[in-house]
């Protein structure tokens, strides 16, 4: 049996959809049936179902309100959470499949991509509290996956796609960031890849998993708004002051999840295809 966290956020919705479609069993929670902050409720809960995988997809993820206002609850859902999370599954031995992120890297590494055992050094409160949930995940557990990501986006809840196409119907002209760099990764082959995983019996450990290909902000904004009446003009992320400092260059190394031979569409692919869905 299956158990989803945080399945009613977007990476969580579009893994219901994927499993649903594959006709695999789940169960899916959010904060409402699970609150991974409690963890009794918690350890209650798993030891009842007695999931074998475990997709854990809940997180705090408003990178900036985590740097003042929400930096209590970023730390009581991605480290305490994470932590309830891991205890139970180990009581029940449950694989675990946690999502991290490109944020527990720097920004600074220019000779290459970020490789998974590159040195993490995360530069905001997201990033410090998520490499706090992978340190959890690593120490209690010996069958997990720690899946980074980075720049997500899909059909379900907000992101970045849906945000510049709203700006495009009421502006003839848009401004976006050209000097951070990284990987977009649609959640329908986010999904995947962690069902893979899981499927393959991929050997235990970090992956970095986004589409293929690296762009800026204002490369990715160009594509989504390709087809509309709008333009995009380059500037530099000192005209968008941000409370979270973001990795300006956070591009991942693929190659670990390719050689298990999983296929990575481009993120132009991706993108394209979400947009005729």
């Amino acid at each position: 049996m299956i158990l989803l966290t945080g399945g009613n956020g977007q990476l969580g919705t579009e893994l219901r959809h994927l499993l649903d479609e594959r006709k695999v069993e789940y169960v899916s929670t959010d904060s409402s049936e699970m609150n991974i902050i409690d963890a009794e409720q918690t350890m209650k809960i798993i030891k009842e179902l007695k999931p074998t995988v475990i997709y854990h997809c809940a997180a705090y993820t408003a990178v900036d309100k985590a740097e003042d206002e929400g930096k209590e609850l970023d730390e009581k859902i991605n480290v305490e959470g994470t932590k309830n999370v891991a205890e139970a599954a180990k009581a029940v031995g449950a694989t675990l499949v946690y999502i991290s992120t490109d944020y527990v890297f720097d920004g600074t590494k220019k000779d290459g991509v970020y490789k998974v055992d590159d040195q993490p050094n995360p530069q905001n409160e997201y990033g410090r509290t998520k490499l706090l949930g992978e340190k959890i995940v690593e120490e209690t557990l010996d069958n997990y996956y720690i899946v980074r990501t980075s720049w997500v986006f899909g059909q379900y809840g907000h992101n970045f796609v849906f945000t510049m196409q709203k700006l495009a119907e009421t502006r003839d002209q848009l401004t976006v960031v050209n000097d951070q760099f990284g990987r977009p990764t649609w959640t329908r082959t986010l999904a995947e890849f962690m069902a893979f995983v899981i499927d393959n019996k991929a050997s235990y450990g970090t992956y970095h998993l986004s589409n293929d290909n690296s762009c800026s902000w204002y490369e990715f904004a160009k594509e989504i708004l390709k087809d509309k009446e709008v333009e995009v003009l380059p500037v530099d992320s000192s005209k968008f002051p941000q409370k979270a400092k973001r990795p300006q260059y956070s591009v991942m190394d693929l190659s670990k999840a390719k050689e298990l031979g999983f296929d990575i569409p481009t993120w132009q692919d991706a993108l394209a295809r979400m947009l005729n869905k």
